[in-house]
Parts: C-alpha cells; sequence; structure tokens
C-alpha cells in the first residue's frame, strides 16, 4: 500500500520546513542554538518510533516525555518565545507601512514635533567619535523597552546634543550604560542590556557593541554604539552590526529607519 501525498501534504510540509527555520535563526548564535537541533532530533526520532515503525511500547515512554517535555521547553525558551511573538507582531516593515500611509493622508498635519531629530543624535555621536568618548544610543521602535528603561536612571528629556554628550562624559555615573530613546525622547540613562551571546561577533568588540547586538536580538531597536578605543561609530539592527560608519552613512540610516 502506497503513501497517499498530494498539495496539503506538501503545503503541510513547507510550513513546518519554515516554522523550523525560523526557530533556527532565532536562536542561532546563542547558547540555546544546539538545545535547538537536540530537539529537533529527538522529534524526529519521536515520529519515526511512534508513527512510522508503530513500536507501543516506546510511542508511549515517547509520548509521555513529549507531553512533560512541551511545558519545560515553555520554561527553558520562555525569552525566545517572546522574542518570536514580538518579531511577528512588531514587524518593522508592516509599521513603516502602515506609518506611511498616514502620513499620506495626513500629509497637511504633519509637524516637526514628530520628526525624529536625527542631527542632534548624529551631532552628538560625531563628536563623541571626536573626543573617543564611549556612547551605547539605544532607539525604540515598535517592541517595547519598558523592562529595560526601568534598568537605568528615568530622565525623560528631550533630545539633545550637549545632553547625550554629557550623559557619557566619562566622569559622569551614567556614561557606562546606555541612553534609550522612546517617541522622540531620552527616557533613560545608564541602562542595562542583555549582551549577546553570539560566538560569530568578532573578539575585538567589547562589551558595548555586544550589548548593542544583544538588545536588537531581543526587540527591533536600533542601537548606536561610539568605540572608546577608536571612535569608530557602528549601528546594529537586527541581531547584525554595521562597523565604521562615516557620518553621512549614520545620517542615512536613521532618516530610513528610524525618520518616518
Amino acid at each position: 500500500m502506497g503513501l497517499e501525498f498530494g498539495i496539503k501534504d506538501i503545503i503541510d510540509i513547507l510550513l513546518v520546513t519554515i516554522l523550523l527555520y525560523q526557530g533556527y535563526r532565532l536562536m542561532k548564535g546563542t547558547g540555546t542554538g544546539n538545545i535547538f537541533i537536540g530537539i529537533i532530533s529527538f522529534i524526529i526520532f519521536w515520529f519515526l518510533i511512534t508513527y512510522v515503525f508503530k513500536m507501543r511500547l516506546m510511542g508511549t515512554i515517547l509520548n509521555s516525555l513529549i507531553s512533560v517535555g512541551a511545558i519545560a521547553l515553555i520554561v527553558i525558551f520562555q525569552s525566545e518565545i517572546r522574542h518570536f511573538f514580538s518579531r511577528i507582531g512588531g514587524s518593522h516593515k508592516s509599521w513603516k507601512m502602515l506609518k506611511s500611509l498616514q502620513r499620506f493622508f495626513n500629509n497637511n498635519k504633519k509637524t516637526n514635533e514628530s520628526t525624529f531629530p536625527v542631527m542632534k543624535v548624529v551631532l552628538a555621536c560625531i563628536n563623541m567619535a571626536r573626543s573617543k568618548t564611549g556612547a551605547l544610543i539605544v532607539i525604540a521602535r515598535n517592541a517595547s523597552l519598558v523592562d529595560y528603561i526601568e534598568s537605568g536612571e528615568i530622565i525623560n528629556s528631550e533630545i539633545n546634543t550637549r545632553l547625550l554628550e554629557n550623559i557619557f562624559f566619562k566622569n559622569s555615573p551614567l556614561h557606562d550604560g546606555a541612553v534609550i530613546i522612546t517617541n522622540n525622547k531620552i527616557v533613560s540613562a545608564g541602562a542595562i542590556l542583555p549582551v549577546s551571546r553570539d560566538q560569530s561577533i568578532p573578539r575585538n568588540l567589547g562589551l558595548r557593541h555586544r550589548a548593542a547586538m544583544g538588545i536588537t536580538e531581543k526587540t527591533d531597536a536600533l542601537t548606536i554604539i561610539v568605540s572608546e578605543e577608536s571612535g569608530a561609530i557602528s549601528v546594529a539592527m537586527n541581531g547584525k552590526i554595521n562597523l565604521n560608519l562615516k557620518a553621512e552613512e549614520l545620517q542615512q540610516i536613521l532618516v530610513e529607519e528610524i525618520q518616518f
């Protein structure tokens, strides 16, 4: 008796493949990547035992392990699961399209106050790069950063070039943490960010760069880094980092990704 295989089965396999691939991408570069591969191997083994070879005793044992394991996985991967659904619900491209439509239909009502002050941030980064003042600036997009905001000193101030420079001045008590910008305001300084465990990050990059990568792996935020050693300006987005940017390149990224 041959296996019945139709278009529905092809779609089913494609959907499962996409789901597994997205799960692997989500956990790639973290300490849970190998665990994820082990889980997939176990599921394949369980499927073969239960549905292909139909071993009843072993199948019953594995079914019990699957039931208990599902709860354990939720606990182990809670941060990754939250990040996964945050990415689905807060797709930057979708929000960008919606906001572009909003601007189109409300073109006459647009004011300067609703525009992100790109040049103030760029100028602060240029000045800090020249003086080799280390800086870490997180700009929120769609995902909430409330947990990270509360880890720092609440400021809630308008974006100001001199204020950014003063926060990251070497003798400032807040210079070691991150500044978080939300809704065109500096809302927090000295904030603590999660550090990326991605093994592919170059070893010459310090804790600031790893923290910048960490927050962009867990949220859709954009992060600007100014190196204390070299004065180089970098930008991290979506778990990837662009190193050694010129002022014009930084301005272009902010205009495209934030000011829309």
